[in-house]
């Protein structure tokens, strides 16, 4: 499949960093494009109508608490494959089967996708995304990425960010766009080992929500407590009615 045009070095952008910066050295073209200041109010927005025409999509990047860029972050473009080559349920499956019976104790078998949920919320994903990249901001810098789409984000730089659990993003980024199919899920921000994802559809039954939970925890099995009832416990605070999921990959 024929990658679009990478338009970041041709579009005239604020003061900020193009990025070509990776593991083994730099890269052939820009990965990214972030901001020498933090997000202000309407970034996001604007740089969703500036780069969407040019197959650029926006994202928020978090330094973290020791302010280090994506400079530091170890991206690994070279090493990672398509999203569109993957299955999300093969990559869950796989996952699961790997993890849930040492970190759950539990050999129940993969319980397969969770259904969408079929209610939504009024404001269609992309505005519902710009407003959590408003509400989350608090000093993270506004980035543009050549992507197709926005579960592609990940992806599109190599980032390595759940190196410890998965060393190939395009397959995670598969199950994101599962998600964005079924939940309305944009990714809002990345840090060096966190994301930040906005969620049009959250489901909002207790069984919609144990059923995402096992994709969650095969996803990113740190964001599970490792307790007995853990799923549930996580399903009921973290995904019921939630509008936001996060992940960190310790």
């Amino acid at each position: 499949m024929a990658a679009l045009p990478n338009q970041l070095a041709r579009l005239e952008l604020p003061a900020g960093v193009l990025l070509d910066t990776t593991e083994n050295g730099p890269w052939h073209e820009p990965l990214l494009w972030y901001g020498d200041e933090p997000a202000l109010p309407g970034d996001w927005s604007r740089l969703r109508a500036t780069g969407r025409p040019l197959g650029l999509l926006p994202v928020l990047i978090d330094r973290g608490r020791r302010d280090e860029g994506p400079e530091h972050w170890e991206l690994q473009p070279a090493r990672t494959s398509y999203p569109g080559d993957h299955e999300a349920e093969d990559v869950l499956s796989e996952a699961w089967d790997l993890c849930a019976s040492d970190e759950l104790d539990d050999s129940t078998p993969w319980p397969g996708l969770a259904p969408a949920p079929a209610a939504s919320t009024p404001a269609t994903a992309d505005e519902l995304a710009a407003d959590i990249a408003h509400m989350i901001a608090d000093g993270a810098r506004p980035a543009l990425v050549p992507a197709r789409r926005s579960a592609d984000i990940p992806a599109a730089i190599g980032w390595s960010g759940p190196l410890n659990h998965e060393n190939d993003v395009a397959r995670l980024c598969a199950v994101l766009r599962s998600w964005e199919d079924r939940f309305d899920i944009r990714v809002v921000a990345l840090g060096f080992d966190t994301m930040t994802v906005s969620v049009g559809r959250p489901p909002t039954t207790e069984t919609e929500a144990l059923a995402l939970a096992a994709e969650h925890f095969a996803f990113c099995p740190d964001n599970v407590d490792h307790r007995p009832h853990g799923l549930r416990a996580y399903a009921d605070k973290h995904l019921l009615g939630q509008e936001v999921w996060t992940f960190w990959w310790h």
